[in-house]
């Protein structure tokens, strides 16, 4: 896809976050969109190689809307400053939906590039499966933590809003209490596109999903509910 031209239109549409502006850029913004769409298309192929469970997915389900949800927000800006898509195996995106850990990347209008893989603030049922799969599997969870591609490309699993005591029915002395402490179990990267050619960039984003692979297999172990 044409990278400086989505790239430039975000940046523009961050810049002016309004419907006048955008109705205005309708025309790009459908150029973009359904290149972004083919990227995907592409991606979801290409994970399929590595990660079979993904071949249901649906890319065009798999895209977030550009459009803000104002109704709980209505003096927030309209339009998300980013195109972005997350691929399951359900299909489903939202943790709320029961979508299971997913492959994630979006693109910003700073010429960023971010992919993200695992499970994001996943609902208390699922917190909770993910936590006892880790009590229950102790020895898997942790070649997990010392996998040489997640290790190489993430440097391990996101701390971000980590509980500050363990979760209520988890024994202080647990191994692994710090990991049992997460609300997410995601792996991140974020690099610049500046040096990216469009033709590059399924390729890139296809290492990482790979990298990443063994922390969405090991989060489907978990259980079955919610995919």
């Amino acid at each position: 896809m044409h990278l400086r031209d989505l790239t430039q239109f975000l940046f523009e549409l961050e810049q002016n976050n309004n419907r006048a502006w955008f109705v205005m850029n309708k025309p790009r913004y459908d150029i973009l969109r359904a290149e972004f769409l083919e990227l995907v298309i592409e991606l979801v192929s290409g994970i399929t190689k590595f990660d079979p469970a993904i071949a249901g997915c649906n890319p065009k389900k798999a895209l977030f809307r550009i459009n803000r949800d104002l109704r709980f927000r209505p003096d927030g800006d309209p339009y998300k400053i980013t195109f972005s898509a997350a691929m399951t195996a359900s299909g489903l995106k939202k943790p709320s939906e029961g979508g299971g850990p997913f492959y994630y990347f979006q693109l910003d209008g700073h010429g960023n590039l971010l992919t993200a893989s695992g499970e994001y603030m996943p609902p208390a049922d699922r917190l909770r499966a993910i936590r006892q799969h880790i009590v229950a599997d102790p020895t898997g969870f942790n070649a997990l933590l010392k996998n040489k591609s997640v290790q190489a490309v993430y440097g391990g699993l996101q701390e971000d809003n980590k509980l500050v005591r363990p979760p209520k029915g988890f024994d202080a002395d647990a191994l692994h209490i710090e990991q049992l402490k997460l609300k997410s179990y995601v792996v991140r990267k974020r690099i610049s596109t500046s040096k990216i050619m469009g033709p590059d960039l399924p390729a890139l984003i296809l290492a990482d999903f790979k990298a990443a692979q063994p922390l969405v297999t090991w989060l489907r172990a978990a259980g079955r509910a919610t995919e």
